[in-house]
């Protein structure tokens, strides 16, 4: 590792969330200590090809620099992979050899940027771990885990965890026989509900159902996203969340309240409109704060995190009962979001989060090269 660590940011990618991608790309890449590190742009476009740039000497002031038009795509893995990229179309396999015998400098860490599918939910982090580089956040299972909706209750409900009633389908059981379904929901859950993709994030696909006819339409927007549904019960609630920081024991900041300027804390909600409210500190009790950390650490460990999650909870208004929502491996990141605004709040700016997230990455790898795989 040479004077300054070179860290790959990867970002855009083949999901819903590709735009809050950018956002967070440029919004971390404004953070970064340049006399400490040297930046590496990885952009992934929206159908799915890889393209870099020269190492950053500053960083970018719009979104649209992020895109890098004219980035090279024909070697973009190459200071991934050590040079080690497949050869492009029409070159031989001796002239991709030539071309990789003096590549740039391999990343010392990559740092995802991906929200979504092909990047949240596993599938570059088994990527890096197929060619052992270190990676800032969760890992293969825990991405997985955290991404999967009906995955992840099932390992709460395992955990001794309280949550609100659902149901869950995949589009096969939905077309074969979805009055079944429609009737188990108005009688488990009622109305209204809400109908959630289940592999998605940034609530692209959410809708709240009032009635049998809004139901079906919105099982069917949610099958546009992915072919296994979620549906919850309505649960008159404060929404809640904390964020968590840590390998094998993590911390947890203070936690915050989200007051949604909308019927629910849908995509506009979040990145539009500008009407929800984030309240850091939450206005909690003591012991129910304490409750919170508690709650979000055991989830966190349970899916086997790592590096960073944000764990969501509802606070019913009835009884006050707890109840965990979801975990998000590689939540919303720029300095305005909720994960560094409760670490700020917490004692922990947003450069400072940057630094120790690279710190957990690199001694992440560094104990898992302690593993013997084979004889």
């Amino acid at each position: 590792m040479g004077e300054k660590i070179r860290v790959g940011l990867v970002y855009g990618g083949k999901s819903g969330e590709h735009e809050v991608s950018l956002q967070t790309a440029l919004a971390v890449m404004g953070a970064f200590d340049f006399d400490k590190y040297e930046i590496q742009p990885f952009y992934i476009t929206k159908t799915g090809e890889w393209r870099s740039a020269s190492v950053l000497l500053a960083a970018p002031d719009s979104v649209e620099q992020l895109k890098l038009e004219g980035g090279d795509s024909s070697m973009a893995l190459a200071p991934v992979f050590g040079g080690l990229a497949p050869a492009p179309a029409g070159e031989t396999a001796l002239q991709a050899a030539a071309a990789a015998a003096a590549p740039e400098k391999a990343v010392d860490v990559i740092f995802p940027l991906l929200h979504g599918t092909f990047g949240e939910d596993g599938t570059i982090q088994g990527l890096l771990e197929m060619a052992n580089i270190p990676y800032v956040g969760a890992g293969v299972l825990a991405s997985a885990v955290g991404m999967d909706k009906i995955t992840m209750k099932k390992v709460f409900a395992h955990e001794g965890l309280p949550q609100c009633i659902y149901r869950s389908f995949n589009r096969t059981q939905w077309e074969k026989d979805h009055t079944f379904f429609v009737m188990e929901i108005e009688v488990a859950l009622g109305y209204p509900c809400f109908v959630k993709p289940a592999n998605l994030g940034s609530s692209v696909g959410i809708s709240k159902a009032k009635n049998r006819e809004e139901l079906i339409a919105a099982v069917e927007l949610a099958l546009r996203y992915d072919r296994k549904v979620v549906v919850e019960e309505f649960v008159d609630a404060r929404e809640i969340e904390v964020s968590v920081l840590g390998n094998d024991e993590p911390r947890a900041s203070v936690p915050g309240e989200v007051i949604s300027g909308a019927d629910f804390y849908d995509y506009n909600a979040k990145y539009v409109d500008g009407t929800s409210i984030m309240q850091i500190p939450a206005d909690l009790p003591d012991e129910t704060a304490e409750a919170v950390r508690e709650m979000a650490i055991r989830a966190y460990l349970a899916i086997d995190g790592s590096g960073l999650s944000r764990v969501d909870f509802f606070l019913r208004k009835s009884d006050g009962q707890l109840l965990i929502n979801e975990v998000n491996t590689m939540p919303g990141f720029t300095p305005y979001s909720m994960y560094p605004l409760m670490w700020k709040e917490t004692g922990l700016s947003y450069r400072e989060l940057l630094d120790t997230l690279i710190e957990l990455a690199l001694a992440r790898h560094a104990d898992k090269q302690k593993i013997q795989y084979g004889g």
